[in-house]
Parts: structure tokens; C-alpha cells; sequence
């Protein structure tokens, strides 16, 4: 059998999915830019195209989507989608969150679940891809209609996971009060007390500690192993960050922690900017306890300034974390951080810089961390969670965040090297997605046609 080239192969793989996925924008997005890393390694294997890698990699092993009933405060009964796409098992039981968002539909969830396989991957504990979610918005609602939602959603939900087959975690809209709302259904309806099912619990009945700060922190640890290997580092640096999160909150936590000044966060309505660099702990008291919008710090704060609208990336840094959402960082933004002298770009989201706005920034030289291999310390986190809950034992605070700075300068350490073996030093994209897929691929052939 003469096998096609790496690039036809590519070319046919990608034209597939596109016949395929059409209508699924961000789902092509993220399978796009897998493919265009891959010729060298496929040339390395091509034991990976003859047993068709690739096409079967590119389909999830599951999709469901199904209706989620629930009656708000007012007793009108509401109705909204939900989704898990189990996307590969091949290194373990899936992993990954859920998302309750208005923005949410199958697109959405497939490139979520797909980018999850190879991040998942680089993390080296032996789980799978996955995600799930709801076009449900909890903002603004009640606790009891986010509990009445979250029972319903898991009624469905509860048919399809389990500590050994797939781990749903949070994500945006998802932290530790819907965890727990989903937990507890989960517990009602089973009767069994499986702490290892959910992942993002409450410390006091599960949780692992450092497991809400782990995205945010783990990225700032991918930034610092970056900048060492090039003899630099955080310290006196300004960085700007786009969201106000968990993942934003605490990359700012772990850049001033480190000696860097964090001027900026956002959200929807626009940004702030605290040139005395940004007060986490009023942070959190805005958006976690009051729950209100990031004009309300500038309000609070002297020394900050809110903009509506406008772009995040216009104020001038050393580094640049976009911590939002998908594809908030597009070409103008890339132009006017290179403008600005930007050192390195950190994606503390899941593909929040477009591939227009990467491919400016690697062609000025700027370091730039693909989410992939930066923002994996949150799931690095949930499989130790993981652990915990199969030993019935619980680690502190500070075991927790030196085994999840270890993970990852192990995932930088094992993109770097990617990079080099397949010719370009310093490519973390081509570096995250080949390191990623060589381990999965490798997994799926010995595992057979399945």
C-alpha cells in the first residue's frame, strides 16, 4: 500500500471534517491549527497514517445533546440545551469541564473537548478529552433556580459519567456552588458517595486545595519557565490581563507573587486599569462576593480607571495573558501589543488569540504559549483531585501548588522539546500540538481500530 504524502493526508483529513463539522466555526478553528503542526511528525510516523490516527482522532467517540427543564423563581418553566462530547479515552476516562454560557452550542463544546485530548495529554496523568455544558446563563439568577437547573442537568448527565469513564469539571459559569448543586444530585439519584465523579469540589468534602487558582497559576508557571529558558523572568515586569475570573484573578495572584505588576483586568462592559498594579483581594470582593461588574473596582480604587469598551491589548505591558474567552485577541490586538514592545503572550483561556493574531506575533519574535500547554494546570489539578479521592486522603496547600509548579515545568519542558525534534526551536504551537498528538496517537494504535 503506497500511503499518501503527510500533506495530502493533512489536506485530506482537513477537508473531511470540513464537509462534515460545516457550521462549527471554532470547532474547524482548533482542528486547523492541530493539522498545520503535524506534517513532521506524521513524516516521523507513518505508522500514524495507515492506521488512520487522525481521521478517528478528529471524530468523538460520543456526542450528547439533550434537554435540560427547569422552573425559575417565578414558576415559568424554562427550558435549555445541554451537551457532554466525549471526545477521546484513549490515555484514560475523559476530562473536562462544563460550561454554562449563553455563547454555548456544539461548536463550541467540540473545540473545547478537542483542544482538551492534547493539553490532557501534555499533563502526563492519564486521562482523556472531554467537555459538556448548557447555553444556560446563571448570572443574575437566584441560587435556587441555578439548583434547580444544575439538579435537572444532572438527571441527564448522570447516565453517562463516572469516576472511571468521564470527570466532568467547572469552566466558565461552572465553580464551586454548581459543583456542589451537581454533586449533590448526582449523590441523590445514585446513593452512592463517589467523590472521584466531579471534579472543582468544595476542600472540606473532596476538593483539592490550589484547584481554584491551578489555570491561573499554572499559566503564570508556563510563562516563567519560558522566559528562564531565554534568561529572563517575571520580576519587575508589567503585565496586562483580559478577564476577571478565576483564571484572570489568580494569573494576576501568581504575577505579583512573582514580582511582576498586573495593571489590568475586564470583562464584557470593558476594563479597568490600575497602574499601582491591580488589588486581588478587592478583585475578588467584586466579582466573587458582590458579583458585580469591573467598574465597580475603579469605583473603589483610587489609583484605577475604567474603559468601556475598547481593547485590553491598547495598554502598553512586557506580557500579555488573555484570560477571557476564545478569539478576544485578533490581529489589531497582536499589532498593538508588538507596538507596545509585548515580551510574551500567555493564553490562560482556551484559544483566545485567533490565527492571524499568532501568526503576527511569532513573526515579531514575541514568546507566545498556545492554551494548550499553558492553561493545563487546571485539569493537572482535577486529576490529582483525582488521586486524592481514590486514596480517601488530602494534600496541603503547599504540596498541592509544588506538585502543580512541577507539572508544569514538565509540560514546558516537553513542548520545548517537541519543538526542537521536529525543527523549530521555540514553537510552542507546533510543540504543544505535536507532543500532544504523538502521545495520544501512540496510545490509539496499540489499543486497536476502536
Amino acid at each position: 500500500m503506497t500511503l499518501p504524502t503527510p500533506e495530502a493526508h493533512l489536506r485530506d483529513v482537513s477537508r473531511v471534517v470540513g464537509q462534515r463539522s460545516a457550521g462549527e466555526p471554532e470547532f474547524l478553528q482548533a482542528v486547523r491549527e492541530v493539522l498545520e503542526s503535524l506534517a513532521p511528525v506524521l513524516a516521523e510516523h507513518p505508522e500514524f497514517v495507515e492506521g488512520g490516527i487522525l481521521e478517528r482522532l478528529v471524530e468523538p467517540e460520543r456526542q450528547l445533546i439533550f434537554r435540560v427543564p427547569w422552573t425559575d423563581d417565578e414558576g415559568l418553566v424554562r427550558v435549555n440545551r445541554g451537551y457532554r462530547v466525549q471526545f477521546n479515552s484513549a490515555l484514560g476516562p475523559y476530562k473536562g469541564g462544563l460550561r454554562f454560557h449563553p455563547s454555548v452550542n456544539l461548536s463550541v463544546i467540540k473545540f473545547l473537548g478537542f483542544e482538551q485530548i492534547f493539553k490532557n495529554a501534555l499533563t502526563s496523568q492519564r486521562i482523556g478529552g472531554g467537555k459538556g455544558g448548557s447555553d444556560f446563563d446563571p448570572s443574575g439568577r437566584s441560587d435556587a433556580e441555578v439548583m434547580r437547573f444544575c439538579q435537572s442537568f444532572m438527571t441527564e448527565l448522570v447516565h453517562h459519567i463516572g469516576e472511571h469513564t468521564d470527570i466532568p469539571a467547572g469552566d466558565i459559569g461552572v465553580g464551586a456552588r454548581e459543583i456542589g448543586y451537581l454533586f449533590g444530585q448526582y449523590r441523590r439519584i445514585t446513593q452512592r458517595y463517589e467523590a472521584g465523579v466531579l471534579t472543582g469540589k468544595g476542600v472540606g468534602w473532596g476538593g483539592a486545595e490550589v484547584r481554584t487558582e491551578a489555570t491561573g497559576y499554572g499559566a503564570v508557571f508556563f510563562a516563567e519557565e519560558m522566559l528562564l529558558r531565554v534568561g529572563e523572568g517575571i520580576e519587575g515586569r508589567r503585565a496586562i490581563v483580559s478577564g476577571s475570573g478565576n483564571v484572570a484573578t489568580y494569573a494576576i495572584e501568581k504575577i505579583q507573587q512573582l514580582g511582576g505588576t498586573a495593571v489590568t483586568a475586564s470583562d464584557s462592559g470593558g476594563y479597568i486599569v490600575d497602574e499601582a498594579g491591580i488589588d486581588v483581594e478587592l478583585l475578588k470582593q467584586v466579582k466573587e462576593v458582590e458579583r458585580a461588574r469591573i467598574s465597580r473596582y475603579a469605583e473603589l480604587r483610587p489609583s484605577a480607571r475604567f474603559v468601556a469598551g475598547g481593547s485590553v491589548w491598547d495598554v502598553p505591558a512586557e506580557l500579555a495573558f488573555p484570560c477571557a474567552t476564545q478569539n478576544e485577541l485578533g490581529e489589531a490586538g497582536a499589532r498593538a501589543l508588538i507596538a507596545n514592545g509585548v515580551r510574551a503572550v500567555v493564553e490562560g483561556a482556551n484559544m483566545p488569540t485567533t490565527p492571524a493574531a499568532v501568526e503576527l506575533l511569532q513573526d515579531a519574535g514575541v514568546l507566545f504559549a498556545p492554551g494548550k500547554a499553558a492553561n493545563a494546570g487546571g485539569v493537572a489539578t482535577s486529576a490529582l483531585e483525582m488521586s486524592q479521592n481514590a486514596a480517601r486522603s488530602r494534600w496541603d496547600r503547599d504540596k498541592s501548588e509544588t506538585r502543580l509548579h512541577d507539572i508544569m515545568r514538565e509540560v514546558h519542558g516537553a513542548t520545548y522539546a517537541a519543538s526542537e525534534r521536529y525543527g523549530r526551536p521555540g514553537d510552542y504551537v507546533l510543540g504543544a500540538n505535536s507532543a500532544g498528538f504523538v502521545r495520544v496517537a501512540q496510545a490509539m494504535l496499540e489499543q486497536g481500530v476502536i
